[in-house]
């Protein structure tokens, strides 16, 4: 059996978040390759793992492995969309981390509700990064690896220099204070 095409197979019921028609699967194929036969090849390869490739009716998908599905427990991620203010000082944090409240406050050139730093904690996108060494010691955030995840980051290194934001007119003036101004095209 061509392994590439058992690969490509696997990929595509696994990158799927419901079972696939065979007809379907069989569209990745040519006309005389065996689709039951990498199916059947594929369930047998899961038979001992934490996964199980079954079929219902003529579609086949992944599931948990029976035997331990009691082990798990599923939490499903609610998506909601970031305010305005949450993307601002989001991005605000990504490029001058460690940065405090303060900062934030400074360069955005308003105060910063505090529901706005919960909602990235929520999302794990920011972390207190300890604590600058003035009177009151505020606290410093940073971004997270979630907030690399998330964004398919490598690292911060793959974030866009601040003169490609400019170039695409997502940000204007070249100082920190209206680093994030926004064109009044919007």
């Amino acid at each position: 059996m061509n392994n590439r095409k058992t690969r490509i197979i696997e990929a595509v019921l696994f990158r799927s978040e419901k079972p696939i028609e065979e007809k379907d699967l069989q569209g990745f194929l040519a006309e005389e390759d065996r689709l039951l036969d990498i199916l059947h090849g594929l369930q047998k390869d899961y038979a001992e793992r934490g996964v199980h490739l079954v079929r219902r009716g003529t579609a086949w998908g992944f599931i948990t492995a029976t035997d331990i599905r009691d082990a798990l427990v599923l939490e499903s991620d609610v998506p909601r969309a970031l305010s305005r203010a949450a993307m601002e000082t989001l991005a605000i944090i990504a490029y001058y981390q460690p940065i405090t409240r303060l900062e934030i406050e400074e360069i955005r050139g308003v105060g910063l509700a505090r529901t706005t730093l919960d909602q990235l904690l929520d999302a794990g996108w920011v972390t207190p990064a300890g604590h600058r060494p003035v009177p009151g010691r505020p606290t410093l955030w940073a971004t997270t690896n979630g907030f690399l995840h998330h964004f398919n980051l490598s690292s911060l290194h793959d974030l866009p220099m601040r003169n490609e934001l400019k170039e695409a007119g997502l940000i204007s003036g070249s100082t920190q204070g209206d680093l994030f101004s926004y064109s009044s095209e919007e």
